[in-house]
């Protein structure tokens, strides 16, 4: 395969857990509790997930946006 990008999105929970997700990627997500594992942690997955739908990396990711609810 040739160089692709990924973006991870990333949250910190209630606990102080990283969690990332991979928004080009269904259900590729993981957690560490520094930022440093999570990226170790989800770069592990992200190779899982590109081998099993290589042929199906279709989307392109364009950005995130914030809403502000008052």
């Amino acid at each position: 395969m040739k160089n692709k990008e990924f973006y991870v999105v990333i949250e910190r929970d209630e606990d102080g857990m990283y969690i990332g997700e991979v928004p080009q990627l269904k259900a590729c997500y993981s957690q560490g509790e520094t930022i440093d594992e999570l990226m170790k942690n989800i770069r592990e997955v992200i190779e899982m997930c590109v081998e099993e739908l290589e042929e199906e990396l279709t989307t392109e990711f364009v950005g995130v946006q914030k809403i502000v609810l008052s």
